[in-house]
């Protein structure tokens, strides 16, 4: 029986290869997305694309609706649409700060908590937060985006205590650098420069964190709950 999944930013990047590898298995996948329009993969997979700005309580339960009312309530949650609005902190606005927390953080919340109210019905579940590398070791200039991929991992591991007794699984995915539109704009210089501080010397695959979340997604993980899954190559060893 393939299951409803949900993949919050499913429309680029990690959050595509994640509703990809979904699709290939058979389940049935939505993804949301903010603003533009999706791409034509997603149709050609089959995935139902719901725009949804997660800042929004009332989009997020109008995307849940349209998702329960085609694919049955969501058995299966990743949270990863997420926003950067680097700055230094003395530069830092209250807007640059609050509006990534909103998302990141706040947006994951909304998003989390709607799902549950299925799983808890059906006495299963299965949610993975995708938080970041550097929510664990910091990064100059993303006090923001830090604070926020941090957060994600409280807020699971309080979950996980939660709702384990429900059969509802809570894990984090934290990536390392991945070979996405966003880090291939940093120039050739400073993408030489992160990967020298990789023990792997080289970025992820987009489909390297698919596979990690889709591992814990499965039967496989069953007994796994509040993990925090490194998928960095080796950057952040240590936190």
């Amino acid at each position: 029986m393939s299951r409803s999944v949900l993949v919050t930013g499913g429309n680029r990047g990690i959050g595509l290869a994640i509703a990809r590898a979904f699709a290939e298995s058979g389940e049935k996948v939505a993804v949301t997305y903010r603003s533009g329009e999706p791409p034509q993969e997603l149709t050609d997979l089959g995935c139902l694309a719901v725009r949804c700005d997660i800042t929004d309580p009332e989009q997020v339960e109008q995307a849940y609706k349209e998702i329960e009312e085609k694919h049955g309530p969501v058995e299966v949650l990743v949270a990863n649409a997420g926003v950067t609005k680097d700055q230094l902190l003395l530069r830092m606005s209250e807007e640059d700060f609050t509006s990534v927390v909103d998302t990141n953080l706040t947006g994951t919340f909304r998003v989390v908590k709607r799902a549950s109210r299925g799983m808890l019905r059906a006495r299963k579940g299965r949610v993975v937060l995708i938080s970041s590398v550097v929510g664990l070791m910091g990064s100059a200039g993303q006090a923001n985006y830090a604070a926020s991929k941090a957060g994600l991992v409280g807020f699971a591991r309080s979950l996980a205590r939660e709702l384990g007794s429900r059969n509802i699984t809570i894990n984090v995915v934290a990536p390392g650098f991945v070979d996405t539109d966003m880090t291939r704009a940093l120039g050739e210089e400073r993408r030489a420069e992160i990967a020298g501080q990789i023990p792997l010397a080289r970025y992820a695959e987009p489909a390297e964190i698919a596979a990690s979340v889709r591992f814990l997604a499965s039967d496989d993980a069953a007994y796994i709950t509040g993990a925090v899954i490194p998928v960095d190559g080796g950057l952040g060893m240590g936190h």
